[in-house]
């Protein structure tokens, strides 16, 4: 009789705690808040009503369960913490434009089988138009646009594109292969016209970018950083003083504007391919001419057409010690390894095998350094060159006088 009653009591225990666990349940269910104070959490009915704004555990939902302070962290706007560069394209993007090419290209055709069979009375030739494609930017509201010279060179016609889709034919101002830099002139009204800022403030780890027409993508625009500056000896051109960046630079680049994140122009982008190095596998490495030196360039050809340059006739190499103790030089340097004949340093008294030390007491580092000191000089002028000639140091005068070969 007892184990009956206590087997009865067991059973409506048992039926009660089933009963409250789902009470509290359904309490649960329609009424959470309860649950979060129970447990010591401040309920959050803002955050609870608010509609969702994404997905994931970024919305109001994880911000009320994360705490007062921890929502007002997550839901707050991230002034700064998104960088953007949208105001920097907006104000340098319309004034970069796309540079359309045609040249008439002369080709030898290939002799069929039964000129080969009878014999060909000589070599075939057919003219065919070649087509390409680069960037430029408009520099002033007069209409000149800076490009890259290999864009233009050789080309018949000329087209120019604007952003905003007017499109203009181009005439050829000056050109200047030694620094692959080019002018030319466009009649519209209304021009954009690109900020020119300071290359010389440039440095190593600024952000920068590039806008082109890469691969006939229009007003593309590519971000890196300033990867390294005074890139010289590449190949590229005569005189070099490259911006390198990790900025994609692309064929169709070439001319287009590298600019800082204020929107100013700091470069004019290159996509020719260093002659010393291996393409092959490289990512990440492209070149830009600086602005100021490209508003040097552009301010001569303005002027004179051409660029203006100094020459003396040297011709130098960079010499190792090694090398140097193989020819008998009594070190190593930049070494002028031959002379023009009548030109102004063989007329001063320099010899082959000279080696060169400073320009007007500026010391050369090497022999881009020293050809491009003495194009610095204005023809008619007169340098100092330090010369160690043996065991001996020289001052020799030298005469300067205008490049040859200026187009």
């Amino acid at each position: 009789m007892n184990l009956r009653r206590m087997g009865l009591g067991l059973v409506f225990l048992a039926g009660a705690v089933t009963g409250g666990l789902a009470l509290a349940f359904l309490a649960v269910f329609f009424r959470p808040e309860l649950l979060r104070t129970r447990m010591g959490l401040a309920a959050a009915p803002a955050a609870a009503t608010a509609p969702a704004t994404g997905g994931g555990t970024t919305g109001p939902a994880y911000a009320a369960a994360a705490g007062p302070a921890d929502a007002q962290a997550l839901t707050a706007p991230s002034n700064g913490a998104l960088h953007s560069f949208a105001a920097a394209v907006r104000r340098a993007g319309p004034a970069v434009v796309n540079i359309y090419t045609a040249r008439v290209v002369t080709e030898q055709v290939q002799p069929s089988s039964i000129e080969e069979l009878f014999g060909s009375l000589g070599p075939h030739y057919q003219q065919r138009v070649q087509r390409a494609l680069g960037s430029g930017v408009i520099v002033d509201d007069a209409g000149h646009v800076l490009t890259n010279n290999h864009v233009i060179a050789d080309a018949t016609t000329i087209k120019v594109q604007l952003a905003d889709g007017r499109s203009a034919e181009a005439r050829v101002v000056g050109r200047d292969p030694d620094s692959d830099l080019a002018v030319l002139s466009i009649h519209l009204a209304h021009l954009p016209v690109m900020t020119l800022g300071r290359s010389d403030r440039l440095q190593v780890g600024d952000e920068v970018l590039a806008i082109g027409n890469p691969l006939g993508l229009n007003q593309t625009v590519t971000h890196g950083i300033v990867s390294a500056t005074d890139r010289r000896q590449l190949g590229v051109a005569t005189f070099e003083d490259f911006i390198q960046t990790d900025a994609a630079i692309n064929e169709g680049n070439s001319g287009g504007a590298l600019i800082n994140a204020d929107g100013e122009l700091v470069g004019i982008n290159t996509a020719v391919i260093a002659k010393n190095m291996d393409a092959t596998g490289v990512e990440g490495i492209g070149f830009a001419i600086p602005v100021n030196f490209a508003r040097g360039v552009m301010r001569e050809i303005l002027d004179h057409g051409h660029v203006v340059r100094g020459w003396s006739g040297i011709v130098a190499d960079d010499f190792t010690a090694d090398q140097a103790a193989m020819y008998g030089l009594a070190r190593g340097g930049v070494v002028v390894t031959n002379l023009y004949v009548n030109g102004p340093a063989i007329n001063a008294g320099m010899r082959r095998g000279d080696i060169l030390l400073a320009i007007d007491g500026r010391a050369v580092r090497n022999a881009q350094d020293a050809l491009t000191q003495l194009a610095s000089a204005r023809p008619g002028s007169t340098v100092k060159l330090s010369v160690l000639r043996g065991r001996q140091t020289l001052e020799l005068a030298c005469r300067v006088v205008e490049r040859p070969g200026q187009v």
